[in-house]
């Protein structure tokens, strides 16, 4: 494992941690007691569980961080300007499912920017990190995006909808202009391993739309210590705000986002 600083160290340590419990409850994901939060969106007590590991392992290293994550919402630390931004379980749905891919992602932003990010994918045992300067990492190997060039070899990832969402056109027309332009799309149910692959070069680009800050924020410093653009759907706007992103290896940026951007 690279040396990183303190704080990445202590990131590193609590991903490690919570992916130890979400492991054993996805053995048992058959018995898990799964609750409604809303249409297609479920949570169940692992992720509950992964957030409270998470927030207890940051937090009593960090204890004037803020804090925002998925299931405990927003608290404002005695520094305001460095907060944990927290997804305890990102992949719910493919979890539930017994699908292996998912992962917990953690970021940690100061005075606005993502300075260090974690994506610990515990069923298969990769932990891609980054640091800002330092460059990015899984495992012990460093990650560079891919280096194809041309638009019709290279395949990319995306979210699709689900049930009851109203950014569906949106989707199909995407789908409809990307799709005879490229080597394929794929969707596997979890945005930060999408931006983890990214910055892997496993993918060469991905974008979607109603995200939020927790699903973006490790992806976005992991993608760019590895070589990688991000940027908003909406070239005024704010990733983590907006919750929409693009990112691609440099080669492909500009005409992956005129044909997303369309």
């Amino acid at each position: 494992m690279q040396q990183g600083s303190a704080n990445l160290n202590i990131m590193i340590k609590a991903a490690r941690k919570a992916g130890r419990s979400l492991v054993k409850d996805f053995r048992e994901v058959e018995n898990l007691q799964v609750s409604m939060k809303g249409a297609g969106d479920f949570v169940s007590r692992a992720d509950i569980a992964a957030e409270n590991i998470l927030k207890e392992e940051l937090m009593e290293a960090r204890p004037n961080y803020g804090w925002l994550a998925e299931e405990g919402g927003e608290e404002q630390g005695n520094d305001p300007t460095r907060r944990w931004i927290v997804d305890p379980l990102d992949g719910t749905t493919n979890f539930l499912h017994g699908l292996p891919h998912w992962a917990i992602s953690i970021g940690l932003e100061h005075k606005g920017e993502v300075v260090a990010g974690v994506i610990f994918d515990a069923a298969k045992d990769e932990i891609f990190y980054a640091e800002k300067g330092f460059g990015a990492f899984m495992n012990d190997q460093r990650l560079r995006v891919s280096g194809r060039t041309k638009m019709i070899e290279s395949i990319f990832a995306t979210g699709l909808p689900f049930g009851g969402r109203g950014d569906l056109p949106d989707t199909l027309q995407d789908l409809a202009r990307i799709m005879p332009t490229c080597a394929g799309v794929r969707r596997w149910g979890a945005a930060a391993l999408d931006m983890a692959y990214v910055a892997a070069g496993r993918y060469e680009g991905f974008w979607e739309r109603r995200l939020n800050a927790w699903d973006l924020a490790a992806g976005i410093i992991i993608v760019k210590e590895a070589g990688g653009l991000t940027a908003p759907l909406d070239p005024a706007g704010n990733i983590l705000s907006d919750g929409e992103v693009i990112v691609a290896n440099e080669p492909i940026f500009d005409q992956f986002a005129r044909i997303i951007r369309n």
